[in-house]
């Protein structure tokens, strides 16, 4: 009955992602190829919507670009028409990432005062604005600025009018989008603004250049920072990589008298200043490499060059043809051939070469395998050495990075998190000590702190820092690590970045239970509402699922992680919301009475299952859970066990995770860590071979001795040290190792030379001395493909083979790898790496080694491909 529930929540879930009406109509929309150059913007996205009144547009103008919008002139003639403000795209002036590492494309409307009149969200990649948070926040969050003038100073955050700040309200749970979008906002308006009249030009300093005389090479000059490299390859315009650049570009100042006749000549240089008027700045732009050319194909008398600009800070400078000069050649020893070049003149009084700039190199991008368009910007930055400018660089106060705000916002409740971590850890370290103070009658040295950490990942973590970690993370930190590591990305949630790395540590110290059993928002609510059940009166009808039924949906939550990483290598978006399987989103993020009814119904159904069986989320549907266990196996401290566990159910029976099997061993992928065995395991009164040996002594009058770290009592006479085994000896199997142990493949010293190679020969060779002649077509098979899995990697690097095709040739090794290992080496070691306990492996433990091994292996190659340059991507 329980798993038909379950597979009827799954199934609505399902049907609601699956839903083309359910979907954010700006999440991922498709937008047109030509968006960014077409002059008649207005033509391809609704304006009107952003500008309520305005009955036409023009092309775009500027530059940046923008449109003005025009109303009826009351009382007109004809065709009157009247300004009354502007439209501007925000992806046309600024580029800033939200939290997916994407841009939120806008498109904002500003009247002719300079008041935000419209902003509409043409596309975004925000996956939690797809499920997690409904995209309307995001709509009602851009309202906000309706009303509000371009020369207001606007925060996210709490109105400071001492200060003369505006506040808008944040989204709760995308505090790091919303801080990206009021930066897009507010750096677009004020970019058309300035452009138009509204605000005043930025006003910089002008330059005081420092004149020595002194002649450069062509090597000095770039040693110095006096001339700069812009490069773009073919991979990151979509193109199959190659020998030599898309197009490589080298530029610098040309007013700097030192830097000037050093590239053009003394004669050079002074016909350039005689054409000059006081104010203007000349710079030349050469191409050393690459076919593509920086003036554009489509250059045309009167028009603009549209592959080259300039930007300082907010400031955006084009290039007219009558802002053109020839350049010849270069004079400085040692200058590159060129193929192409230009000296470009900005007229600008709003310039300065005493402040940095950018140099843009504008194109579009092709993804290979869809064949979409988008725009893209390649910058490089320029600013004159320190020792060109008399009294030095000017000081410049750059921007903080988003995720750097976020920090410093919130430093007191991060504080206060990371304290929390801390302190369940060393709790959690001290657990003998509690679980000794505690009895099975009992148990509040345990359970007090146990219950304090519910309440505050639920209260504190869940609800009030939005903390939930989720199966999506592990994807993007999967991507991300095999594509394109950020680390502003993990960076920007501090609560998720510091649990994550809590979570990372103590899975590999001690397995994935002191996570998922006493800091996970949603299992510990499901444990609050299993114990109030209990003590409400619905104890009476509580009840565990048979263990053959247990045993099997156990693996559901394996299958549902594996699926979600399939899918993920295919559409990030897709798993993202297959994962809407996680209820954690309309738990947490939401609220249950905020979302759709199917999602409300799958979380409310869990919620509800858990007031009668204990955690069933955490046991059989959680991929989150099921990605953490598999490194669960490789943890290096577990919880104890006694020979005589193998014969005593006493734990089996009282363990609520069904992590115990018949024979008394824990299964530390399945433990949620309450610690109840351990209160047995040195509860003279509670663990019946404890509680019989404490009888035998009384009778007989003997002392009762402290209990020792095997959980006996300690002998009343000194044990030899030969003898202790004998004493200790197991009869059946061995509960203390979660699988029967094996003797190691190899024998010599740890921690030496040969040991260290003998290591990495069973790490990478799957076979077996003996096995590796028996079925000698399956082990050909097998070299065959290891070596075509070996080649892949100089395939990859070479560009013949895409990192998708890589990773395909990896996993199927890695199937293999898994099949022969079962059938020849069939161990894995229980505990730290670098002790000798090798024990049978399972499949999953199998599974979970070549899975866990291959990645950090795939991981380190693909990083040192990318490192050199030599991965397409």
């Amino acid at each position: 009955m329980l798993f038909r529930v379950l597979l009827a929540c799954c199934a609505a879930v399902s049907l609601l992602v699956a839903s083309p009406a359910a979907r954010a109509n700006a999440y991922e929309a498709a937008l047109p190829a030509e968006l960014h150059t077409a002059p008649d913007l207005c033509a391809l996205v609704p304006c009107a919507e952003v500008f309520p009144g305005a009955t036409s547009f023009s092309q775009r103008k500027g530059q940046p670009p923008y449109v003005e919008a025009y109303g009826s002139e009351p009382g007109g003639k004809g065709d009157a028409r009247k300004l009354l403000g502007y439209v501007m795209l925000s992806t046309d002036i600024t580029d800033t990432p939200a939290y997916s590492g994407k841009p939120v494309v806008t498109l904002i409307g500003m009247d002719t005062a300079g008041r935000f009149v419209g902003l509409k969200v043409l596309k975004h990649s925000e996956p939690i604005l797809l499920l997690g948070i409904p995209e309307e926040a995001l709509v009602r969050f851009n309202q906000q600025y309706v009303g509000k003038s371009v020369a207001d100073k606007i925060e996210v955050g709490q109105s400071r009018p001492d200060e003369g700040v505006l506040g808008v309200d944040a989204i709760s749970g995308a505090t790091v989008t919303v801080i990206a979008q009021n930066q897009v906002v507010t750096t677009a308006g004020s970019a058309v603004a300035r452009q138009v009249g509204i605000l005043a030009p930025t006003q910089r300093e002008p330059a005081r250049f420092r004149v020595t005389g002194t002649r450069s090479s062509w090597a000095g000059l770039v040693e110095q920072g006096a001339v700069q490299r812009l490069v773009v390859q073919p991979e990151q315009v979509g193109l199959p990589r190659g020998d030599t650049p898309f197009i490589e570009l080298w530029f610098g100042d040309l007013n700097h008298p030192d830097i000037g006749r050093s590239l053009l000549g003394d004669t050079g240089h002074a016909n350039l200043l005689a054409q000059l008027k006081e104010g203007e700045h000349a710079l030349f732009v050469i191409r050393t490499a690459g076919q593509e050319s920086f003036k554009g194909s489509g250059f045309v008398r009167g028009g603009i060059y549209d592959r080259i600009q300039l930007h300082q800070e907010a400031d955006a400078f084009t290039f007219r043809d009558l802002d053109y000069l020839n350049l010849y050649g270069l004079e400085a020893e040692g200058a590159p051939r060129f193929t192409e070049s230009a000296i470009f003149i900005v007229r600008s009084p709003a310039f300065s070469p005493a402040y940095p700039w950018k140099l843009s190199f504008l194109g579009n991008r092709v993804d290979r395998a869809t064949g979409t368009r988008s725009f893209a910007n390649f910058d490089a930055e320029y600013w004159l050495p320190d020792s060109a400018l008399e009294g030095g660089r000017p000081a410049v106060q750059r921007p903080q990075a988003t995720w750097v705000r976020v920090w410093k916002d919130r430093a007191v409740q991060i504080g206060l998190f990371a304290a929390l971590l801390v302190a369940v850890a060393v709790v959690y370290a001290l657990r003998d000590r509690l679980t000794r103070r505690a009895t099975h009658k009992n148990k509040w040295a345990v359970n007090g702190f146990k219950y304090t950490g519910w309440v505050l990942s639920v209260v504190f973590v869940g609800f009030g820092a939005m903390a939930q970690p989720s199966i999506t993370q592990v994807l993007t930190w999967f991507h991300s690590l095999l594509f394109q590591w950020r680390w502003s990305l993990f960076l920007s949630d501090p609560f998720i970045f510091l649990f994550w790395v809590f979570i990372v540590i103590t899975v590999f110290v001690w397995g994935r239970g002191l996570f998922c059993g006493w800091l996970c928002p949603f299992g510990s609510l499901q444990e609050i509402l299993h114990k109030a059940a209990g003590a409400l009166g619905l104890k009476r009808w509580q009840f565990k699922l048979p263990r053959r039924w247990h045993d099997r949906l156990k693996w559901v939550k394996y299958g549902i992680f594996v699926g979600l990483l399939a899918v993920s290598m295919f559409s990030m978006g897709l798993a993202e919301m297959l994962a809407e399987v996680e209820p954690f989103k309309t738990t947490f993020l939401v609220g249950l009475f905020n979302r759709a009814w199917p999602y409300t119904l799958f979380a409310a159904s869990l919620l509800g299952l858990s007031l009668f069986i204990e955690r069933p989320f955490c046991k059989y549907l959680c991929p989150l859970g099921g990605a953490l266990a598999m490194p669960s196996t490789f943890r290096w401290f577990g919880l104890r066990r006694k020979p005589d566990c193998n014969r005593c159910k006493a734990c089996a029976v009282g363990c609520g995770a069904q992590a115990i099997d018949e024979h008394g061993r824990i299964d530390h992928r399945e433990c949620l860590h309450c610690l109840d065995c351990m209160v047995l395991y040195t509860d003279s009164t509670g663990c019946p071979p404890l509680a019989k040996e404490r009888k035998q002594r009384e009778r007989a009058g003997l002392p009762l001795t402290p209990i020792g770290r095997d959980g006996y009592f300690i002998p009343i006479r000194p044990v030899p040290m030969d003898a202790a085994p004998a004493a200790r000896e197991v009869s059946g199997v061995d509960p203390r190792m979660p699988t029967p142990p094996a003797a190691a493949p190899y024998a010599m010293p740890a921690r030496t030379l040969r040991w260290l190679a003998a290591e990495l020969l069973h790490h990478l060779w799957p076979w077996s001395r003996g096995g590796f002649g028996r079925r000698r077509a399956l082990q050909a098979a097998g070299v065959s493909l290891a070596l075509a899995a070996s080649l892949a990697w100089p395939l990859a690097a070479s560009g013949r083979l895409s990192s998708g095709a890589l990773i395909g040739w990896w996993f199927g090794w890695s199937v293999y790898e898994v099949l022969i290992r079962l059938d020849q080496k069939r161990l894995v070691k229980d505990g730290p790496w670098w002790q000798h306990h090798w024990r049978v492996a399972s499949v999953m433990d199998m599974l979970s080694y070549v899975g866990m091994k291959n990645l950090l292996i795939g991981a380190t190659l693909f990083l040192g491909l990318k490192t050199l340059g030599l991965l397409v991507v």
